[in-house]
């Protein structure tokens, strides 16, 4: 029957259902299990026999050949198109930025599009869209902002957004005035100039925040919402972090905030502050668990104990910290103290798209320290990464991220053939498997909240081939004039910005208190 929204209600089967995770080694799974759906709400989840006696839905989907998992969370996201595709190959992070400014402006309805399709592709189901790129004023911020929300609507994902609040050291950990004076006329006016353009005043990110808010229903709609995002600690004053601290209380909204992405990063803070990144935020009342740090590969061993006391989460974008050259986060040492930690893309992973199956793996295999202990992370704690824990640093915390009466019904079905052919010992646990050999190719069905967004490859909304082919279309045209100018001003800004790092950092500054063969 359908329910009261028209909504169909269905009852999806598999060989297995994981219903979640119970522990760091063990999930619920149900063998020839079934998930009952009703106007987007997981209603019943259990055997399949019992459930078909149970219940009369609308439509019987998936079978005997598939896993039903939860829909996965990716949890740090910023572009469609990749910043490699954009002309930035992979530099370090602080020369990365300035290649960043020669990239063509996108429009960012179709742009959100094309990651969109790659993230349902691989199973993911909800999104943190942190909007970094640089851009006033305000109003011009919203009219963007408003074309990334109707971009995951149209095509059906659910998102949380957030607008990175950045008002200083926009380009290098400088002040900009005093960044761009390095430079000899007349590139020092035209950088000044390109800084102050981005300058959006704090009470002007309110204003983009309480209009987004408002028009994500005060944060109850189903598949958007929106929270809150200090850039960084080098990108927010002083003034600004107690604003986004007070702003989050407000309106009862969470925050997630780069940091200490970088060893550069961690030294700026020490320059700062005296002490480390995070510590700072403590004493200015942001941590906790409204608080999401991405990154964090350069925190000390005294601000994990001080990110465990106080419930603060961590994402981890495990290929975006390689490929940037960042090091490799403490994920281990994280686990040992129960942080909650998310799994990020980024801009893209490891294989410049967003694979969240391929980036499980990843995190799987990158913290295997050696020695026979067991630290190493296991597959249904990356499992959890990527399903409840991601949820948990969104605005649908405890509706989303796990198979039960109640919550969402965000729902993935994979091949199981594509995971098991031609032989899979009969003792793998089913997560296990799951993590170590599902492809995007096996994705048979996306469901958000009730609703089929992608079968057997073609999404159900829109129509992705025309998308991309008015994507590269709107590409071929030539450079605008403001294009151009950009791409003269960050030949001319990249080599200054190396120079400025010179001599930030000596040899015991690049290796992390732990060392990447050292035990929790």
């Amino acid at each position: 029957m359908k329910g009261s929204t028209g909504m169909a209600s269905s009852l999806i089967r598999g060989k297995y259902v994981v219903a979640k995770v119970t522990s760091r080694t063990e999930a619920e799974v149900i063998a020839d299990g079934a998930v009952f759906q009703e106007n987007g709400i997981v209603v019943d989840v259990g055997p399949y026999a019992e459930l078909a006696a149970r219940h009369r839905p609308d439509q019987v989907l998936g079978s005997s050949d598939h896993v039903v998992v939860p829909g996965f969370v990716n949890g740090h996201h910023h572009v469609g198109l990749t910043p490699f595709q954009l002309g930035s190959p992979d530099y370090a992070l602080e020369l990365w930025f300035a290649s960043r400014m020669a990239a063509r402006a996108v429009d960012p309805y179709l742009d959100t599009l094309y990651s969109a399709f790659e993230m349902l592709e691989s199973g993911i189901t909800t999104v943190q869209h942190l909007h970094g790129w640089r851009i006033g004023p305000a109003a011009r911020v919203i009219e963007v902002a408003d074309r990334v929300l109707r971009a995951y609507d149209d095509v059906g994902m659910r998102v949380s957004y957030s607008y990175a609040l950045r008002d200083q050291n926009r380009l290098a950990y400088e002040a900009d005035d005093a960044f761009a004076a390095r430079f000899p006329a007349p590139v020092s006016g035209q950088l000044r100039e390109y800084l102050r353009a981005q300058a959006i005043p704090i009470d002007d990110h309110h204003g983009i925040f309480t209009d987004l808010w408002e028009k994500c229903g005060r944060n109850t709609r189903p598949r958007a919402r929106v929270q809150l995002a200090p850039a960084n600690l080098h990108w927010c004053s002083d003034e600004a972090l107690a604003a986004l601290r007070d702003w989050s209380a407000k309106y009862q909204v969470g925050m997630h905030m780069h940091l200490v992405e970088t060893a550069y990063q961690k030294e700026y803070a020490r320059r700062r502050t005296g002490g480390t990144a995070f510590r700072h935020l403590v004493d200015r009342g942001l941590a906790g668990p409204s608080l999401t740090l991405g990154h964090g590969v350069w925190l000390t061993e005294a601000d994990l104990d001080l990110v465990a006391q106080t419930g603060t989460m961590i994402c981890h974008n495990a290929s975006s910290n390689l490929r940037l050259r960042s090091g490799v986060a403490p994920l281990n040492h994280w686990a040992a103290r129960g942080v909650k930690v998310a799994i990020g893309l980024d801009e893209a992973g490891i294989n410049d798209d967003r694979d969240m199956l391929q980036e499980m793996r990843l995190v799987l295999r990158l913290h295997r320290v050696p020695g026979m202990d067991d630290v190493v992370p296991t597959s249904p704690q990356v499992f959890r990464m990527a399903t409840e824990d991601g949820a948990a640093t969104t605005p649908y915390a405890g509706h989303i991220g796990t198979l039960q009466p109640g919550r969402a019904a965000d729902v993935v079905l994979l091949s199981w053939p594509q995971i098991a052919h031609p032989y899979l010992d009969p003792d793998t646990a089913v997560v296990d498997a799951v993590v170590h050999r599902a492809k995007t190719s096996g994705v048979a069905l996306v469901m958000v909240a009730g609703e089929i967004v992608l079968r057997d490859g073609r999404f159900t909304r829109i129509d992705k081939q025309a998308v991309l082919a008015e994507l590269a279309a709107s590409l071929r045209a030539p450079l605008t004039p403001e294009e151009d100018a950009r791409r003269r001003l960050s030949r001319e800004v990249f080599p200054m910005v190396k120079r400025f790092y010179d001599g930030w950092l000596d040899e015991g500054a690049r290796v992390p208190y732990y060392r990447p063969s050292s035990r929790v």
